[in-house]
């Protein structure tokens, strides 16, 4: 059976703060076999298809206007879903990176700025590797958008988010 983690994030929410990080941080530290008891002053959508993508699966209760309880539970107990996109494969091999980017320092949106205005003078095929402080979610509409593949993931320790990214031709784009 799954143990469940209790997560309260209303308190936050009502005085006007984003939990998002603190939530991510605290998926980011489960064991294979732990989900979370989230509760929030409203279902999170948004936050509900990330975790779906990750390999959770939820379900939904509304005790009240403003009191939800959502329990996001693994839906197998293996490593950690890989984000890929554009049709590629884990298993594709993606030649060497020409750019390496440590940006775990900075604070949003800098990062994603920093990537794209990268990937703008990049060449077809060449790769981006960066590290950051957490999952980029914006970005990868952002890399969508324009047409780049990318792969990513957490490192062993949950804290670091590594993500290569392959830019395409300009006319794809």
């Amino acid at each position: 059976m799954t143990e469940l983690r209790e997560l309260d994030v209303r308190q936050i929410l009502r005085d006007g703060g984003m939990p998002f990080q603190l939530i991510m941080d605290t998926f980011a530290s489960l064991n294979p076999d732990e989900g979370v008891r989230l509760h929030a002053t409203f279902e999170p959508v948004p936050l509900i298809r990330q975790l779906e993508q990750r390999g959770y699966r939820h379900t939904t209760k509304k005790l009240a206007d403003d009191d939800w309880e959502i329990d996001f539970v693994p839906q197998s107990a293996v490593e950690p879903v890989n984000e890929v996109a554009s049709g590629d494969t884990p298993d594709a091999v993606w030649p060497d990176p020409t750019w390496n980017l440590d940006l775990t320092d900075l604070a949003p949106p800098e990062p994603m700025e920093r990537i794209l205005s990268r990937l703008e003078t990049m060449a077809s095929g060449d790769v981006l590797f960066a590290l950051l402080n957490r999952e980029p979610v914006f970005l990868f509409n952002e890399l969508k958008a324009r047409g780049h593949e990318w792969v990513g993931n957490f490192d062993a320790t949950g804290k670091v988010y590594r993500i290569m990214i392959r830019a395409t031709p300009k006319d794809i784009a």
